[in-house]
């Protein structure tokens, strides 16, 4: 059997080291073919996101600006460039027993790659196998749907706004409404920290392309479109397991507030459907004061600083708040890094998603 040779860093805490491993070539490991970049159709694509994709943000992997390193048979891996360097979002598609396969036939080619907003387990191959630092980056909580409810003093607050909006006559639909939604946005905007500019990348475009499986619910108040929430479903092995409200919007005229009745609406819709979870999405910055051996320390110490005193340039704090009303699960997010610290990586990041 022959072997191909490849540059892969060692299981320990010097990133910056290189060993030489020998591994199987990817062309005997699948009989499916070769491996490369963007060689998936559409079709191909979504049929491996709806198999293995069960990150939260596996369903924004399609938005434009992407490319792919796609492995017939196993799955793709979603990258984009900047600055000379190569940012990958979201875990690998592909079953769970291919990511280390799938990682190191991706990181042959050498080029400084950084891993966006991936898993624990994710990070955990990636440290161990790959010897990059992986470092929290935020947290992402996950509400079981089939325990759902309303009760408890923490959604006391959640209750009041519900019943406020139902005094006020609001109603809300399942329904598509773009030139609403367009003009809602237009406004919206005016009143966010970064204006003139939708974030992407970390948050996938409100016009997507393909937005096949997701589900809108607007809220209309005396006609007035006042709030909508667009839902990404999650997959696993056809099924769609979970929805996660990655574009939402509200209108400031609605002085009660819509995001609590919208999201509990919604909720309650998925519920009886029996969909199993809500994925709220990440919470960026919100991290735990224990560093892991995996963390840059720096860098953890740098988000940190950015979740207590970055909320000028997007408010971290409020999101995290407004999401642990629901009092889902946490679960840890992370960034996958090279360097101890990663300066021109994070400028990167942060260009790529418009934010600076």
């Amino acid at each position: 059997m022959s072997t191909t040779v490849a540059q892969v860093k060692p299981i320990v805490r010097r990133p910056r080291g290189y060993s030489q491993a020998k591994v199987l070539s990817l062309d005997l490991y699948r009989t499916g073919g070769r491996s490369g970049v963007d060689l998936f159709s559409i079709e191909e694509r979504v049929s491996y996101l709806r198999k293995y994709g069960d990150h939260c943000m596996s369903f924004s992997t399609l938005q434009p600006g992407m490319h792919y390193f796609d492995v017939p048979g196993v799955g793709f891996i979603a990258y984009t460039w900047k600055w000379g360097r190569r940012f990958t979002l979201a875990d690998p598609v592909c079953d769970e027993k291919d990511r280390e396969m799938m990682i190191r036939e991706f990181l042959k080619d050498g080029v400084n790659t950084a891993f966006v907003q991936v898993s624990e387990g994710v990070a955990r191959l990636l440290h161990e196998k790959f010897g990059l630092y992986a470092t929290q980056f935020g947290v992402e909580p996950v509400v079981d749907l089939s325990t759902w409810d309303l009760k408890g003093k923490k959604k006391q607050v959640m209750r009041t706004s519900i019943n406020h909006a139902k005094k006020e006559g609001v109603v809300i639909v399942e329904n598509d409404d773009p030139d609403g939604c367009r003009k809602l946005t237009e406004e919206w905007m005016k009143t966010r920290t970064v204006k003139r500019r939708e974030v992407i990348f970390l948050i996938r475009p409100m016009n997507q392309p393909y937005q096949e499986g997701t589900r809108k619910f607007c809220a209309y108040h005396n006609g007035e479109l006042v709030g909508f929430a667009f839902f990404d479903p999650i997959y696993k092995d056809g099924e769609v397991i979970g929805y996660v409200p990655n574009i939402s919007r509200f209108s400031n005229k609605f002085r009660y507030g819509i995001f609590y009745p919208l999201m509990c609406h919604a909720m309650e819709v998925f519920k009886r459907e029996g969909v199993r979870y809500l994925y709220l999405g990440l919470c960026p910055c919100a991290v735990d004061e224990q560093d892991m051996p995996s963390e840059s320390k720096i860098v953890k110490a740098i988000v940190r600083l950015l979740y207590k005193y970055g909320n000028w340039v997007y408010s971290m704090k409020g999101l995290h708040f407004a999401k642990s009303r629901f009092e889902g699960v946490e679960q840890k997010t992370f960034c996958a890094h090279r360097e101890a610290l990663p300066v021109k990586s994070f400028l990167s990041l942060f260009r790529i998603s418009r934010i600076i």
